[in-house]
């Protein structure tokens, strides 16, 4: 009597529920996003962490107490994995490279708010343009142990069933990566920030570079990422006036754009259309009034996401 009540127990045990399954996917993409600074790839990396789970027999996936969990070990494999390919790319990459812009914020990728309000500041803090492009200095164990612990708050037990590290050899990773994080600065509010990214938008519409030069910070760095597929300078572009006579240079070049103030990676952005066409995404990093990094994304690869945003002014 036992051993058939056992069975019927093994034989009743339910799948977990498809929608606590898919209910992961807006976070894992969120994770992935800020791993791989990609938002194609990130949603590549986690629909093959997707792919494996439901190529998983059915009585595997019902002996998985935690779904979130497993696919977080699956996709945060599949993304060290594509780091370390990724560097290759890189090095083959025409131009600058920068991270794929992404449409408005943490909103899009990180799933449902966390309780802890300083957790919400660290996911606001980690989908900036700046601090993505800082991940890209780390190694890519680096960037995974720091992102998953520092970022995302995972223990550094599971972090080490990810990148495959005993837990003391992922907090050196994540320490040694904490060391490439530039000391905190008082942060700007958006709301200046916004109306200096509005002024920067009118004094270049106005081929003003009096206005240009007195926004930029005199040791500012403009960097263009066009992958090879669209114009833009190969090297980054050094000093505010020389930002300033480039711009005005390049707009020069293109045919009435239409530039729209845009929400880009949660902090106020520009984005420049074409014939209705999305050609640039530009982020900014401003300290006190003055503009002190550009990115601007030129590659139509990392535009996509753009695509639906160019029909409004």
């Amino acid at each position: 009597m036992a051993v058939r009540q056992e069975a019927e127990t093994e034989e009743d045990r339910a799948e977990p529920a498809p929608s606590a399954v898919m209910g992961e996917r807006r976070r894992l993409i969120g994770l992935a996003y800020r791993l791989l600074g990609s938002l194609a790839d990130a949603e590549d990396a986690v629909q093959e962490a997707y792919t494996r789970w439901y190529a998983m027999p059915g009585e595997q996936r019902r002996d998985i107490a935690s779904p979130g969990a497993w696919l977080t070990r699956v996709a945060g494999r599949i993304c060290l994995d594509l780091l370390g390919s990724a560097r290759v790319r890189r090095e083959r990459y025409v131009g600058e490279w920068v991270p794929e812009p992404l449409p408005g914020g943490t909103d899009r990728t990180a799933g449902a708010p966390p309780a802890d309000p300083a957790e919400q500041v660290a996911l606001d803090e980690s989908v900036g343009m700046a601090f993505l492009v800082m991940l890209e200095s780390m190694t890519p164990a680096e960037r995974v142990a720091f992102v998953l612990h520092d970022v995302f708050r995972y223990p550094f037990a599971e972090v080490a069933r990810i990148v495959g590290r005993s837990p003391a050899a992922c907090r050196r990773l994540a320490s040694s990566a904490r060391r490439r994080v530039p000391a905190p600065r008082t942060p700007v509010p958006e709301a200046r920030q916004a109306r200096i990214v509005r002024e920067f938008k009118e004094a270049w519409e106005a081929a003003d570079v009096d206005a240009l030069i007195g926004l930029l910070a005199p040791d500012a760095t403009g960097v263009a990422d066009g992958g090879g597929r669209a114009g833009a300078a190969r090297r980054p572009v050094r000093g505010g006036e020389r930002i300033a006579r480039y711009l005005l240079a390049f707009a020069d070049r293109m045919p009435r754009p239409a530039v729209l103030e845009r929400t880009v990676n949660g902090r106020p952005g520009l984005v420049v259309l074409e014939g209705g066409t999305v050609v640039t995404v530009a982020a900014f990093d401003i300290e006190g009034d003055r503009i002190k990094r550009i990115w601007a994304v030129r590659n139509p690869d990392k535009l996509r996401a753009w695509t639906a945003d160019a029909p409004r002014g």
